[in-house]
């Protein structure tokens, strides 16, 4: 007798049988029996089900197979959709932040204690041992103690929100509990802590939230950040300030310009909507780069120690950049290879991608630091990208 075939993958897990034919029997039957009608799965069907067992035997395996698969049966439903979500639990980061409500108290810094407790969809790292499937709780320890270090607060409040919106911002997470407490207040008669705690989930956001704010950062940036010296940074092309609003947020005075008023009107709207904004030094100059191929803008004379450009291309442009280095600052530079053009499509006029080692010449003149063409991660952690990656220094 044929039978159809098997549909459900979790059956023929559990059904671990060499023989085909047999295993599909085994799996119908037990369906029809774990669906209440032909029986119950502790009896041995009868000529009535329709179906029968090879060479007529009742199988031992029945019961425990018609148990897993009735279960199975119930739960799949439930958990067909879901994103299967797990807590992590950060306790006990020990940070120093100029906070108080006077000017003498903001003078020092005092202790402070940050709880964390947050959800993400981690499931799968249960299963593939693999970072890339859950979050690095060691950069969320690096974002609050960051943001701790270097801003300074009126009020814990304002504390416990910036470190909320940085890590919905910069972190696929779905949920956050924060206890962020003084240690040591400066208070008689408290033997303890004095904080507040802050609940949030994403879902809670509103779209103009700039916590809520789509905004991928490249690797490479995340990766070489570290190595721009604290100062002036000019961020070209800046859009939105995607790695412009990150600098500023860790203590950098940075300047974006950009043609797009819209976009810069966004990243300004970001950083006003932070607490503490009068500690950030963030502002935008709205520019057109390529309005005279001739005369491109001037960026000034060794003003900046350091320059970002990320995706952009606009190779008249590049003495103005050298320009507007001081000594020893840095250049960050990344953008798309003709690779990229040729096997992606993207962008459309190659005009916008650069040549192999083309870059290099570009910068003649400054020490190469860091170079690499190739295939890389995109911004978006999706795909990947041709882009060729530099960093480079004016003696």
């Amino acid at each position: 007798m044929a039978f159809p075939p098997i549909v459900a993958d979790h059956e023929s897990d559990l059904l671990k049988c060499h023989d085909r034919n047999r295993l599909r029997t085994k799996s119908k039957l037990i369906r029809s029996n774990a669906n209440g009608r032909n029986g119950t799965d502790r009896e041995r069907p009868q000529a009535k089900t329709g179906y029968t067992y090879e060479n007529n035997e009742y199988d031992p395996d029945q019961e425990f197979l018609a148990r897993h698969v009735r279960y199975l049966d119930i739960l799949s439903p439930l958990t067909e959709n879901a994103v299967m979500e797990q807590s992590i639990i950060i306790d006990g980061i020990q940070c120093s932040v100029h906070c108080g409500v006077t000017s003498m108290e903001r003078r020092q810094p005092q202790p402070i204690a940050v709880d964390l407790e947050f959800t993400c969809a981690n499931a799968q790292a249960a299963i593939s041992d693999d970072l890339m499937d859950t979050v690095d709780y060691g950069k969320i320890v690096g974002r609050v103690v960051d943001i701790a270090s270097t801003s300074r607060f009126c009020l814990l409040e304002a504390l416990a929100e910036r470190i909320s919106q940085t890590l919905f911002h910069e972190f696929p997470i779905t949920h956050l509990d924060a206890w962020v407490r003084k240690t040591s207040p400066p208070l008689d008669h408290i033997n303890g802590s004095v904080g507040v705690r802050l609940s949030q989930s994403r879902s809670h956001l509103t779209p103009q939230s700039p916590s809520n704010q789509h905004m991928e950062l490249s690797p490479f940036f995340l990766e070489h950040a570290t190595n721009l010296a604290p100062g002036k940074i000019l961020d070209i092309a800046t859009g939105s300030g995607r790695h412009a609003r990150y600098l500023t947020s860790r203590g950098f005075s940075v300047v974006g310009i950009d043609r797009d008023e819209a976009a810069l009107a966004d990243a300004q709207k970001f950083m006003s909507g932070l607490p503490g904004t009068k500690d950030l030094q963030f502002t935008t100059q709205l520019i057109d780069l390529e309005a005279n191929p001739d005369n491109p803008p001037d960026l000034g004379k060794e003003e900046y120690d350091g320059i970002l450009v990320f995706f952009y291309l606009y190779r008249p442009l590049f003495p103005r950049i050298i320009q507007a280095l001081k000594p020893g600052g840095r250049l960050m530079y990344e953008t798309f290879l003709i690779d990229n053009h040729i096997r992606h499509d993207h962008p459309r006029n190659k005009e916008f991608c650069l040549e192999h080692n083309e870059l290099l010449t570009l910068t003649n003149g400054l020490r190469i630091l860091h170079y690499q063409e190739g295939e890389h991660q995109s911004p978006q952690g999706k795909d990947s990208v041709f882009t060729a990656r530099l960093i480079a220094q004016k003696d």
